[in-house]
């Protein structure tokens, strides 16, 4: 087993270099870079990003007024043309463009094999502590959510396997596939409306994690209020997330209930419920298992990105939703890093978890 995580470890290094590589090469042809951001607020285009920038975050030094009106300077950014072209430079400089872009794919490589992302390009902090402000909001949202689809759906999916064809099963399934079919972003609109003071009741808020009055609060109402934030995104979330699950494992509880070796044991005289959890479960769950990494990486960032921005949740989602619009690119390099990195070991702890639960599963027998 040692041998197997080894190399898996060692896999992930080139994993990581090719994932960084694609990324590095897509920006270099795609527009609406940050030095066109700064450009367009010079010329009165910009939006928010370059309004940050320019507006405190990073110094220009004092050359965004230094317009050449009587000559047309060509430029390879676009809206350039009449900009003093020491000022262009001293943005290329700025942002690192001035160097060539191998350079600056293998200077980035270096500094995240030592976890040093520098600095935001329109915001005044660090990267990494840009992430630790923003993590705690997707943890709490990556974590219950989890947590919460595999309570509903393991259960529900044996209960379901077990009663196969019966009412129960039918109207379940039912819910199941219409819960399924809602698109998250939709049903949480929906949620709005009808609780959060839309044309209904309001019942819950709208913004953030925790109220105002946080630190007034006790430890009992700082909980209460804390889940009362909680509620809508994570109902909003929860609705596909646990009707993948539930139909995960009821199929694969079907496909070991049909199996010999359960005939065998219930011939030998053990109860259905001996069988059910003490051959079947074990085997059943390993397919449920693989889907672990896949569904705490989608809840903790992709699932949870829309609900971010619906909820007013400012966590790693949205925060990197709003650098790759802002073309924020220490931002979105290290977002992809990190959750790259994630990915690739909770993959590793799910495999390893197989042989917790199954040990006749030995992957030192197998290539990788």
């Amino acid at each position: 087993m040692g041998a197997y995580i080894l190399r898996r470890i060692l896999l992930m290094i080139p994993t990581l270099l090719g994932i960084l590589a694609v990324s590095f090469a897509v920006i270099q042809f795609a527009p609406g870079g940050p030095v066109e951001q700064v450009i367009a607020k010079i010329t009165g285009q910009g939006g928010d990003a370059a309004g940050r920038l320019t507006g405190g975050g990073a110094d220009l030094g004092g050359t965004g007024g230094n317009f050449e009106p009587g000559s047309e300077i060509s430029s390879k950014y676009r809206g350039a043309q009449g900009l003093d072209p020491e000022f262009i430079a001293q943005l290329e400089k700025q942002f690192g463009f001035d160097r060539p872009p191998l350079e600056r794919f293998f200077k980035m490589v270096w500094d995240y094999a030592r976890f040093d992302f520098g600095e935001s390009f329109f915001r005044d902090i660090s990267v990494i502590d840009l992430i630790i402000e923003k993590m705690p909001v997707s943890i709490s949202i990556g974590l219950w959510i989890t947590l919460l689809s595999y309570l509903i759906s393991i259960p529900l999916g044996i209960r379901k396997a077990v009663h196969d064809g019966s009412a129960f099963d039918v109207w379940t399934s039912a819910v199941v596939i219409v819960g399924y079919a809602i698109p998250g972003f939709l049903f949480a609109i929906l949620l709005m409306v009808l609780f959060a003071g839309g044309s209904f009741w309001d019942w819950f808020p709208l913004r953030g994690l925790t109220s105002d009055n946080w630190d007034q609060l006790s430890l009992w109402g700082k909980i209460v209020d804390y889940f009362w934030h909680l509620t809508l995104p994570l109902t909003a979330m929860v609705l596909s997330a646990f009707a993948t699950t539930t139909l995960l494992t009821k199929n694969s509880f079907l496909d070991e209930i049909r199996k010999q070796y359960v005939t065998t044991a219930r011939a030998k005289g053990l109860s259905e419920r001996q069988v059910l959890y003490g051959h079947v479960f074990r085997n059943a769950m390993l397919i449920v298992i693989a889907g672990f990494p896949g569904a705490f990486i989608s809840a903790f960032f992709t699932g949870s990105l829309l609900i971010e921005n619906i909820f007013s949740l400012d966590g790693l989602g949205l925060l990197g939703f709003r650098s790759v619009l802002d073309r924020d690119y220490p931002v979105v390099f290290a977002n992809l890093y990190i959750f790259a990195l994630i990915g690739l070991i909770v993959s590793l702890i799910s495999d390893l978890t197989y042989t917790w639960i199954d040990p006749r599963i030995d992957f030192e027998r197998r290539d990788v």
